[in-house]
This record gives structure tokens, sequence and C-alpha cells, in this order.
């Protein structure tokens, strides 16, 4: 075993709360998915029917899952227009990385397009959802426990700060390995934004596929939500280079939470508002529709890369401005899907809880980087998300 690195503080409670994560995260994931084909589709409480083993085991379901990371893996490996290098790691070397993720994109797309031509029943996917997100929630179990195997060889510059607390349960959650390698290939930055993202939208064009089937035509709230989210997954498959200064990659390690969140979580609970849709049509006329696309245009609030502290502009107001835009963007996600149900507005409330955890998590981390003036920024710039508010 490698020996351990500096411990960075627990988060997440500890190892008692990673233990209830594991179990939290795929429940709720359930939950939602049950919910939204359900008659009254309530956000809180038990839904009506819970399925059996049956309904969520499927060989081809799982079939389905592995030939979906295999496609993935298989243009992640192609030429890239571009290799970029990683931030400087402990031992002052820079990993390299493809930035061919929109590529990716475009691929998958002409591929989806030309089964969907020759009859390809892309809409069937969606009821099998079920199955599907069960497959990935074993798989990732499974996926994670090979990670921790493989961490106990890694040498000591190659751990995450956060996960080497010597608690199976905890290290198994956060992930040890910083970059988990098997020679050029990134399992973390390939989990990132490939599989996650690009099913995600997959799953929401199967679900207004299927619902042109239904009612003859796509609805007015389906389009927007399915173009809405083509919009932000295209536009973070473009700018992929800038996955490379996250906290996700330079300071997390790869295991069961950014496993679990990258391969289920994203695809399964991200396509809730269109999966609410096709259950639970909802009228939009063109005045509101223009409306909406007017709050989600709002989510272009610039964000910073450069090492010099911002306090112009959107940067004067609050500490974290691209947060902000993240939330309004959730919020237009959901607007499509009427105030009748709280369930479409699930995304909403979790972004939020999530970004108030980062965010503080960010907080720590620049007072580490900067010091001194950190405390004179946040004299200057006190509201952190929201100005005024929070």
């Amino acid at each position: 075993m490698a020996p351990q690195g500096p411990q960075a503080p627990l988060e997440f409670g500890g190892p008692l709360g990673a233990a209830a994560m594991l179990l939290l995260l795929p429940a709720t994931m359930f939950h939602l998915l049950l919910a939204a084909r359900s008659e009254p589709a309530r956000l809180l409480g038990p839904p009506p029917d819970l399925p059996g083993l049956a309904a969520l085991w499927s060989p081809r379901a799982l079939l389905l899952l592995l030939t979906w990371l295999g496609l993935q893996a298989a243009l992640y490996l192609l030429p890239a227009r571009k290799v970029a290098e990683g931030l400087e790691l402990k031992d002052k070397s820079r990993l390299r990385y493809p930035i061919n993720g929109f590529q990716a994109l475009v691929l998958t797309a002409l591929l989806v397009g030309l089964g969907v031509s020759v009859g390809l029943p892309l809409g069937a996917l969606s009821e099998m959802l079920l199955p599907l997100a069960f497959a990935a929630t074993l798989s990732t179990f499974f996926f994670s426990l090979l990670l921790y195997i493989k961490a106990q060889v890694a040498p000591a510059s190659a751990l995450a700060p956060g996960g080497n607390s010597g608690n199976p349960i905890y290290d198994f959650f956060l992930g040890r390995e910083l970059n988990p390698r098997i020679g050029s290939f990134d399992f973390k930055y390939f989990c990132e934004l490939r599989p996650g993202l690009i099913g995600w939208v997959l799953i929401n064009l199967a679900l207004l596929l299927q619902e042109t089937e239904l009612r003859g035509s796509p609805s007015l709230a389906m389009g927007l939500v399915n173009g809405f989210q083509l919009l932000y997954v295209g536009d973070a498959l473009w700018h992929e280079e800038a996955v490379l200064t996250t906290m996700d990659i330079t300071h997390d390690g790869f295991g069961f939470m950014l496993v679990f969140g990258d391969l289920a979580w994203v695809p399964f609970t991200y396509s809730l508002q269109a999966q609410f849709l096709l259950h639970h049509p909802q009228p939009l006329g063109w005045p509101m529709a223009s409306v909406i696309c007017l709050i989600n245009g709002l989510e272009t609030i610039p964000t910073a890369t450069g090492r010099r502290l911002l306090v112009s502009g959107w940067w004067g107001m609050v500490r974290h401005p691209n947060y902000l835009g993240d939330l309004i963007m959730a919020l237009a996600w959901s607007l499509p899907c009427g105030v009748s149900h709280l369930l479409p507005y699930f995304y909403l409330l979790y972004f939020t809880v999530l970004l108030v955890h980062r965010e503080a998590r960010d907080e720590r981390q620049c007072l580490q980087k900067y010091g001194r003036a950190w405390h004179e920024y946040c004299q200057r710039v006190p509201y952190r998300i929201l100005p005024y508010v929070y």
C-alpha cells in the first residue's frame, strides 16, 4: 500500500456521512425516476408503486450501457484537434489531455441520426430508464471498487488531498487517486464530460421522440428543455479545456462520488424535466416561452480563469457570479414545466445546495492561495452568490 500523503479535513460528515451518501444518492435518483412517471409526480413522499427486481435488472440494459461507454471511449481515443496540459502536479509533472469532446458529440449525433434514419427506435429508450439506471448504478459501484484497489499501489504523489484518510468507506466514496490512468487514458477526465453529458442529451432526445409518437408532435415545453440543455452540453464540450482547472480535476480523487455523479446521476436526474414533460404535458405559449428564453440567456455571466482577483463588473458584486448564472440557468430549465408540481424544480433545489457547498470549498481554497488579499477582497465584495442575500 502506498504511504499516505497529508490528510485534508474530512468532508460530507466523515465516514458516516460518506456511508449515508452511498445509499442516499442512488435512492434519490430512483425516487426521481419513479416520481416523474407517476400520476401525482410528488417530489416529497414515496412513489405510488415500487418496482421489483424484474423491472430493474435487464441484461439488455447492461449491454446497452457498456456499448455506450465503449463507443465514447473509442471516440475519446480518436485524434484530437488539440492536446492540452493540466496544472502542475505534486511531482512537478503535467498530464496531457485530448481536447476532442465536442468532436465526440458531433460524431455521436451523426451516428444517432444515421441510426434513426434506418429505423432505430430511439424513443423506446424512454421505457428503459429504470433498468439503464440500475445497470449504471451497479457498474459505478464495481468501477469505484476497481479504482480503490488500483489506488492501493499508486505512489503517494498520485493521491488526492482528501481521499487518503485511512478509512476505507470514506476513501472509497471520495476517491484516493487524483488522476487514475492506464497509459494515456485518463478515467476521470473521460468520465467528467463525455458519457454522462452526451448520454443526458441522448435521453432528452429519446423522450422528445417518444412524445412525438404519443401526441403527434413535440410540445413547445419539451423543445425548450431539449434546446436549452443541448446548448449547455455543447458549450461545455466546446470549452472542454476549461475543466482542467476545476476542483474536480485538480483536487478531488476519483471515487464513487464522481463516478456515480458522472455516469449515473447526470444522465438520469438532469433529464428530469424532459421525463416529467413526457408524462405530464404542460401548456406553454410563445409569450411565456420568450420570457424563459430571455432568462436562460442571462446565464452568460462571465467567469474568470486568470489568477488576479477581479473587483469590477459581476465580480465586484458577488464573489462567485458564475454560480449565480448556473442558478438562473437551472430556473430557466424548470419553468417550461409549469408551476403545478415541485418535482421539475428538484434540479434547482439540488444545484443550490451543491453550489453553496462548493462555494464553501472554493472559499477555503482561495484563502489558502491568496491569503491576506482574499480577506481584503471579501471585505470589498461581501456577498458570495446572490447580491444582498448571500
